[in-house]
């Protein structure tokens, strides 16, 4: 009796996973392969100008959405799991223990080693720091002392947007609308400025053009294609009503 193909599928993203935990862990890049943030991004708006005016009047209008299922999403978006935030984009529900491969990928391609200098260069305040204007998540001293410029939420967001459009270009349009919507989620909130965000999304896309020569992230690339090629559609499907509600809350634009 022959092999099922999809056993056979299962057992090379099995093997492909092994040898890529064995080889090596940690980020992807080396310190001196990291995109230099600071030559890429243009520096955050200066007090006044038409940009920091604009970031001032999108902060305020968005107040008014505490309470709106839009605020809801942001709400979760502040630490919901990458595999959460895309299932209804995907049209699978997943985790780590069903795809193991898919999670040690988006876990290791993260776009801190370019964000935090340039927040630390520029520690841009955010935009509630000095008002009573709510926010979408506490009001920490960690949050107000980690610089607003660029979101490093909009980045990792976008970074794993696009590299799950590769894996699955049949889906590309639903994940890279996610992926966006993602990063606004923090202007919603209120813990980012627009310009914030519009550095994290160019963030992570200079992450992921890099990504794309490095040995130890196209391995890892194929082990999670195998692996999601094995699930196929076996893998649950997401709640189609939260779905609909989500789609429907993120059809209108923000601002």
């Amino acid at each position: 009796m022959s092999t099922p193909r999809s056993a056979l599928m299962l057992a090379a993203w099995l093997a492909l996973t092994a040898m890529g935990q064995a080889q090596d862990s940690g980020p992807y890049l080396p310190p001196d392969r990291v995109p230099d943030g600071l030559a890429i991004l243009p520096p955050p708006p200066t007090p006044g100008s038409p940009a920091a005016r604009a970031d001032r009047a999108i902060f305020e209008a968005t107040r008014k959405l505490e309470g709106t299922p839009r605020w809801r999403i942001a709400t979760e978006d502040v630490t919901n799991d990458p595999l959460d935030r895309f299932a209804c984009a995907l049209g699978m529900k997943l985790d780590a223990k069903r795809a193991p491969a898919l999670a040690r990928l988006l876990d290791r391609a993260g776009t801190g080693p370019l964000v935090n200098p340039v927040k630390a260069h520029y520690r841009a305040p955010r935009p509630y720091l000095g008002t009573n204007a709510p926010i979408c998540e506490p009001k920490t001293r960690h949050l107000a002392e980690n610089g607003d410029y660029p979101s490093g939420h909009a980045a990792n967001g976008w970074l794993e947007g696009l590299i799950l459009a590769e894996l699955v270009p049949d889906r590309a349009t639903a994940i890279l609308a996610r992926a966006r919507a993602y990063g606004e989620s923090r202007a919603v909130c209120g813990s980012h400025s627009v310009s914030a965000v519009q550095a994290g999304w160019m963030s992570g896309t200079a992450m992921f053009a890099v990504l794309g020569a490095t040995p130890g992230f196209q391995r890892d690339l194929q082990a999670a294609r195998s692996e999601l090629e094995a699930i196929g559609s076996g893998a649950p499907r997401p709640d189609q009503a939260q779905c609909a509600a989500d789609q429907a809350a993120l059809a209108t634009r923000p601002w």
